[in-house]
C-alpha cells in the first residue's frame, strides 16, 4: 500500500493537522472545528525534510511520524 520515503519521527500533538507541504517539509496546522472561532490561520513547519515529490503519489505524514507515500487511484470505473 504506502512506503516510507523518509524518516523523520515528528511526533504528533493532539489539535493540529500535519501534512507535507510544497517543499517537502513537513508543517502543521490548527484543525478547524464546528462552532469555535478560527485561531491563528497560518502554519509552521515542524520538521525540514526535502522530500522530493513525484507526480501521482500522495504523501503524508504517517503514524510515526514518518513521510510516506501512496499511489493515487486514478481512472477507476
Amino acid at each position: 500500500m504506502a512506503e516510507k520515503v523518509a524518516k523523520a519521527g515528528v511526533s504528533k500533538e493532539g489539535g493540529y493537522l500535519y501534512y507535507v507541504d510544497k517543499a517537502g517539509d513537513i508543517s502543521r496546522a490548527v484543525m478547524a472545528r464546528g462552532g469555535r472561532k478560527k485561531g491563528s490561520t497560518g502554519s509552521e513547519k515542524v520538521a525540514k525534510v526535502g522530500v522530493k515529490k513525484e507526480s501521482g503519489y500522495l504523501y503524508f505524514v504517517d503514524k510515526q511520524g514518518d513521510v510516506s507515500r501512496a499511489k493515487m487511484a486514478r481512472g477507476r470505473k
